[in-house]
Parts: structure tokens; C-alpha cells; sequence
């Protein structure tokens, strides 16, 4: 194999055979990323808290629980011999490059952890429990309770149609829109931002394939977005519910467990595990799995049981034959084909092709069941809730001068209960139809636009405001003269934040709410989605813009917040509104994380969680601009660099790019890359 760089660090890799170029990614990945990755083997198979410490246990439990690694292993043994050579070749490369990457990663020493062992499913298991969560299930549990406390109607006071969770943007542009007359792909996936970054710019080449994309530490191929020079692909997600929960009624029988389904008392699966945790006692859990799936709430005895059941648990298939198709696809035909086989997460796809081959679709399992189980938390015992096969044909949509897929509510609105909002995918719709010579480098204007629609409502009641005080009505006519962008020099921007944040707390205080104020004792893993305030925060726009709870005045309710901010100097948005990435060891104590422009519901998506702090954990994981005229103009760019290794020159280098809105040239041609001696 050989492994070549270009003058940002990321590695173009050639080998002989697709088999060896997998050895050659999962050594790369070992050596690039050996921290990353074995935090990532640790958290399928539930065994981080062994050095990450009581923090980590919550987590554990649910991937235990949950069956993740389990789940992993069957899902692999089913996977037709070529695919399940390939991940074995690339799983031997991690094997063979972890030891080494392990010496140049200070934090295994940090953290007194010796690298381990990775089994031929490890990474099955690693795309499992990035997305366990991704559907948002936990979502479920909240109706519950909203419905408890405020009746059925619940649901659609808090939908997230409203400004919602930042999702991810994409966007197709045809020929006859672009100065080049052949088609662009582009935008930028939302998630977490980790460091190191859950993305890695990748250039994968043998004699059967050649391709560019984005790859994510610890998994073969290059599933979410790619280029192989005749095709490109890009996905988000789309928001589609495939993950049920249910309440089960469970009974011991000695040593046995029963659990009550439609057809009577049934056996479960029960066994008993350990997690060890670094300076803690080990904690011993009760793992459990009924008709329905694993438990992931409660047991016998406990005052609500709930288990949980996933699409791959049920097929043992997660997909992963699709990903050694997509390297080889040459037309938008293949891709189609390939997608076909996806499992999970469910995500729409667009793809074009050097041919004029064009597509818009939804990929992914979702089964078809009563309507209901899309909603809430269903009984397990009544008939009617099982799964009937699954959702087939999948949507998809012809594509004619643009197609923009964020999250809204669209093309999978069949298979979904809660869409983002349509702002940001209005927005870039907007932006596009304002000239017909897009390229790909222009495509930064959109990625970093700043316009922040969802603040329609809040201005509007702030406009039929009279009789305010005068620090009150100098506050209130700045914000109607503001341009709605959330600048990161803006100080209007900060003072709508203050406000809405504001607004945020007046709800989450009123004594309308007070039974929402105390999350259910479920398992802390799940707290965030049944925490109040930002569950108030993502559903403001739709709270304000319709009179849903009874004896709540909002008119009012915007009056106080914005006596409560009026006499506050604001700085620039910038300076509140600052980049927090997760690391799953602390970085330096003193360390200051730059300011950022944007806001959740901007197609700049920086979503903070107003009314609980400004400071942004989700945001654009990478951002691309495939050019299917000329690959080598294509670009790209990560929020911190190539490397996984602090220190190391290529760490943060794209940092203050990512920050600007700047792209890196994709480099295709082998001319331009420096050949790296592999000496360990």
C-alpha cells in the first residue's frame, strides 16, 4: 500500500486491491485517529467507563442494554462473504497500525488505557452506536409525559416544526444552473462537533475504483458523501421514526423472566454483566430482551418497563453491503442500486452523474406499523403494535433545476411524526434561484448565510408592544430594525439571544408547565430529551405563533422577558455564542473555543439551546462542494484538520477556515502529493 499526503495532511491511500486499500484505511484510521477510534470500540461494546470513570456508566448501561455489540456481531456474520472479507481486511489494518497510533496519542496515557483488540463487527458496532440515538426515540418518552400533563394535544403544542434541532443541509444544483453546465453538489452535515471531528477527508484508490469523500473514523468505505469522479453523492437525514418503544409488563419465574405480549406470558432473554468504572465500584445490570427488543427502561419490579426495538436488531442488516458498492459506482444508477440495501439511519440521498443522471431519495429501513407507535410509548400486550414488514418503495422525487433536502417536512414525510422547520431549506432554495452560474466554489455564500427566519414570531408580538418602559421600547425598536442575520460581530444578534433566552425561561417558570419542570426517573442518558427548557426553546416559534396554552398570556409573557433583558449591554454575538465541542477527555483547563456566526435555525446552523446557554455543540461536521464537471475543482473543509493527534500540524489547521466559511481543494492528482514512508 502506499499512503500519500497532501499539504493539509489527509491521506490519499493506493493499494492493489480493494481488500488491501480497507487494510490500508483501517491502518490509516489506527494511526490518524487511535484515541478516536478505540473511544468509539469502547462505546458499542459499553466498557467506557473503565477509563473515563462514573460519567461514563449511564452510557454503558444503554449499550449494554441495548444489545449494540451483540447487535453488531449478528448483523456482520449475515453479510454476504465479499462484503464481510472487507471489513475483516480493513478491521486487520486497525489491528495492525493501533499499537503505533497509540504511542503518538498523548491520551491513552491520560487516560491509562492500552489499546485492545478489534473484532471483525467492531465496526458495525461503531456505526451503531453513533446512531442509536440519531432517530431520537427518547422523543417518545417526552409526548408521554407532555400528554400526561397537558393533555393528548400535547404532541403538536411542542412540535419542533417550529424551530427545531439543527439537522443537516444539502443541495443539488443541475448543469443548466451552473457556469460550467454540469451539475454541483454541496452542503454540510449537523451532528455533535467532536474533537477530533467525526468526519475524515479521505482519498481511497485501486485499480477498481477511485474516490474523494468523507469517511468516519473506525468504519470502512465512504458512506455519507463521495465523489469517484464520474458520480457524487451526499445525504442528510430524513428525519424518519423506525425505532419503536414499548411498555412491558415483565414477571420473574425463579431465575427466569416473563414478559406479557398480545398472545400471553412469553420467555425473555435474560443475563446479567458488569461495568467496571475507573475509581467507582463496578456496577452489575440486569440486561433484558422481551418479543419486542432489549430493555432499556426499567425491569421487574420497576415502576415502568419500556424495551426497544431497531431495525437491525430485527433483520440483522445493517446496510453495510451498500458501502464497497458506493465505491464503485460510476453512475447515479449505481448509487441508486446501492442505496437500496441501506438499513440505518434512514437519510435522503442526491447524487449526479457526468452523464446527466440525476437523484432524490430516501434510502433506509422503516417498517410499517400502527400509526400510533410513531407517536409514543405503545403496550406491548395489546395486538395491533407489531411490525408488518417495511415501508417499500421508498419515496423519492424527480429532480428539476434544485432540490434542497434539510430536514423539513417533504419528501419522507410519509415516514416521519417531526420535521425541522422549513426555514433553512426555504432559505437555500432562495439563495440559489438568484443566478444561473453557480460553481462550486460559490457555494460557501450559502453554506455560512446567517439569516435567521424563525425569529418572525418573537418580533412580530414585540411589535404590538405599547406602554414599555424606556429602556424596554429602546430594546423593542432596535429589534424591529435588526436584519435578522445572527452575525458573529452582531450585537443586535446577542440582544435577540438575550430576549429569546429570556422568553425561554418565562415559559419554562409558568406554573402551566410545573409538571413538565421535573424530568421522569428514567436513565440519565435519556434526561436530555425530557429536559423542559429546551424542549420550550426548540418548539418557541410554534409556541408563540398560536395560543396553545390555556391561561398563558404571551403577549405578556414577551413584555417581562424583555423588561428582564432591556437594561443589559450586549456584546457581539460572536462572544457569547462560542464553539463547545465534545472530547471525551477534558482539553486544557484555560482553553478559549472560538466565537461563531449563525444560529440554530440559519443555514449557518451553530445551534446553541436558548434560555440554557449560548455556546454552540452542534453544527456543520464538514462541508463539501462536489463539481461533477472537474473533480480536482471540487472542495471541502473539516472544523479541525486531518489529524486526530493534539500537537500534531494538521489537528486544527482547517479550524480557522471552517470558522470563515473557507474550503480546501480536493487533490486528485498524485503529482501533487507527498508519498509517506510507513515505517511502524
Amino acid at each position: 500500500m502506499e499512503v500519500h499526503r497532501d499539504a493539509w495532511g489527509i491521506p490519499h491511500l493506493r493499494a492493489g486491491s480493494p481488500d488491501e486499500l480497507a487494510h490500508a484505511q483501517g491502518r490509516n484510521a489506527a494511526l490518524d485517529r487511535a484515541w478516536q477510534i478505540e473511544v468509539e470500540r469502547h462505546r458499542s461494546q459499553g466498557t467506557t467507563a473503565a477509563f473515563l470513570g462514573p460519567g461514563a456508566v449511564g452510557w454503558d448501561r444503554l449499550a449494554r442494554q441495548a444489545r449494540l455489540d451483540d447487535t453488531a456481531r449478528r448483523c456482520f456474520e449475515r453479510l454476504d462473504d465479499g462484503t464481510k472479507a472487507w471489513v475483516t481486511a480493513y478491521v486487520d489494518g486497525v489491528n495492525s497500525g493501533l499499537a503505533a497510533g497509540a504511542r503518538r496519542a498523548p491520551e491513552f496515557a491520560a487516560a491509562a488505557l492500552d489499546p485492545g483488540q478489534w473484532r471483525p463487527w467492531t465496526p458495525l458496532g461503531v456505526w451503531l452506536s453513533h446512531h442509536i440515538l440519531f432517530a431520537g426515540f427518547p422523543a417518545k418518552l417526552w409526548r408521554e409525559e407532555a400528554a400526561r400533563v397537558l393533555g393528548p394535544g400535547a404532541a403538536r403544542l411542542f412540535a419542533t416544526d417550529g424551530p427545531a434541532g439543527s439537522g443537516s443541509n444539502g443541495w443539488l444544483v443541475t448543469g443548466d444552473r451552473t457556469a460550467t453546465g454540469a451539475p454541483v453538489i454541496a452542503g454540510d452535515p449537523h451532528r455533535f462537533i467532536e474533537d477530533p471531528g467525526i468526519y475524515q477527508q479521505i482519498h481511497l484508490n485501486c485499480p477498481d475504483y477511485d474516490v474523494v469523500g468523507l469517511a468516519v473514523p473506525g468504519v470502512p468505505g465512504i458512506a455519507h458523501f463521495g465523489h469517484t469522479g464520474t458520480v457524487a453523492w451526499a445525504i442528510t437525514n430524513a428525519m424518519a421514526d423506525y425505532q419503536d418503544l414499548y411498555d412491558e409488563q415483565l414477571r420473574r419465574r425463579g431465575t427466569a423472566v416473563e414478559a406479557l405480549g398480545p398472545d400471553g406470558w412469553r420467555p425473555a432473554a435474560v443475563h446479567t454483566e458488569t461495568i467496571e468504572v475507573a475509581g467507582g465500584d463496578p456496577v452489575r445490570i440486569e440486561v433484558i430482551e422481551t418479543d419486542r427488543g432489549p430493555v432499556v427502561i426499567g425491569g421487574p419490579g420497576a415502576p415502568r418497563t419500556i424495551s426497544l426495538r431497531i431495525p437491525p436488531r430485527v433483520s440483522e442488516d445493517l446496510g453495510f453491503a451498500t458501502l464497497p458498492a458506493l465505491l464503485r459506482a460510476t453512475t447515479v444508477t449505481d448509487v441508486d442500486r446501492a442505496f437500496d440495501h441501506w438499513a440505518e439511519p434512514v437519510n435522503v440521498v442526491q447524487a449526479a452523474d457526468t452523464e446527466g443522471g440525476l437523484l432524490h431519495r430516501v434510502a433506509g429501513r422503516v417498517p410499517l406499523r400502527h400509526h400510533d407507535n410513531r407517536l409514543r410509548v405503545v403496550p406491548a400486550w395489546e395486538p395491533g403494535h407489531d411490525w408488518q414488514g417495511w415501508h417499500d418503495p421508498m419515496p423519492r422525487a424527480e429532480v428539476r433545476g434544485i432540490a434542497v433536502m434539510a430536514n423539513q417536512r417533504g419528501l419522507a414525510a410519509p415516514l416521519g411524526a417531526e420535521f425541522a422547520a422549513p426555514h433553512r431549506a426555504d432559505r437555500i432554495r432562495h439563495l440559489l434561484d438568484a443566478s444561473h452560474e453557480w460553481s462550486a466554489g460559490d457555494m460557501a455564500a450559502v453554506h455560512t448565510d446567517t439569516h435567521l427566519a424563525s425569529a418572525g414570531p418573537l418580533l412580530d408580538l414585540l411589535s404590538r408592544l405599547e406602554d414599555l418602559g424606556p429602556d424596554a421600547r429602546r430594546l423593542r425598536d432596535r429589534l424591529l430594525r435588526w436584519d435578522r442575520r445572527m452575525d458573529a460581530g452582531s450585537t443586535d444578534a446577542t440582544a435577540y439571544a438575550a430576549l429569546r433566552s429570556a422568553v425561554v425561561r418565562r415559559f419554562a417558570a409558568h406554573p402551566v408547565l410545573a409538571g413538565l419542570a421535573e424530568p421522569p426517573a428514567y436513565p440519565e442518558v435519556f434526561l436530555p430529551w425530557l429536559a423542559l427548557a429546551p424542549r420550550i426553546a426548540f418548539a418557541l416559534e410554534h409556541l408563540l405563533r398560536e395560543d396553545l396554552l390555556p391561561g398563558v398570556d404571551r403577549a405578556g409573557l414577551v413584555r417581562a422577558a424583555l423588561e428582564d433583558v432591556a437594561a443589559e449591554s450586549f456584546g457581539p454575538w460572536g462572544e457569547a455564542h462560542r464553539l463547545a465541542p465534545w472530547q471525551s477527555l477534558p482539553g486544557e483547563a484555560d482553553e478559549e473555543w472560538p466565537g461563531l456566526s449563525g444560529d440554530h435555525d440559519c443555514v449557518l446552523s451553530t445551534s446553541s439551546v436558548p434560555g440554557v446557554t449560548d455556546h454552540s455543540a452542534r453544527g456543520p461536521a464538514a462541508r463539501y462542494a462536489w463539481d461533477l464537471a472537474r473533480r480536482e475543482d471540487s472542495l471541502w473543509v473539516v472544523p479541525f484538520g486531518a489529524s486526530g493527534v493534539p500537537g500534531d500540524a494538521h489537528h486544527r489547521d482547517q479550524l480557522p477556515l471552517w470558522l470563515h466559511g473557507g474550503l480546501v481543494p480536493v487533490i486528485t492528482d498524485w503529482n501533487q502529493l507527498t508519498e509517506e514512508r510507513d515505517d511502524v
